[in-house]
């Protein structure tokens, strides 16, 4: 797989099986509990495509891999 530029990675926060996301990067809502699955999750972790969709704003992120501090997408999520 391609490298995926640091632009394309959301910060997320886990606690316990609750994922939460300080701000949406598409409505900028702050604090942000997402409907994320501990199966979907692990399969971001392994690197498994996993599609999310945020409560806030039906905004969807097509996660392309998942690691201790950030969501790595597909398109740009970060003004570089």
């Amino acid at each position: 797989m391609d490298v995926v530029p640091f632009v394309n990675t959301w910060p997320y926060e886990r606690l316990y099986d609750d994922i939460y996301l300080q701000s949406c990067p598409f409505c900028h809502a702050e604090n942000v509990l997402t409907n994320m699955k501990k199966s979907d999750f692990r399969r971001a972790e392994e690197g498994i495509k996993t599609i999310l969709i945020l409560p806030c704003c039906n905004g969807k992120l097509t996660i392309l891999e998942a690691d201790q501090d950030y969501f790595w997408t597909d398109k740009q999520l970060r003004r570089d």
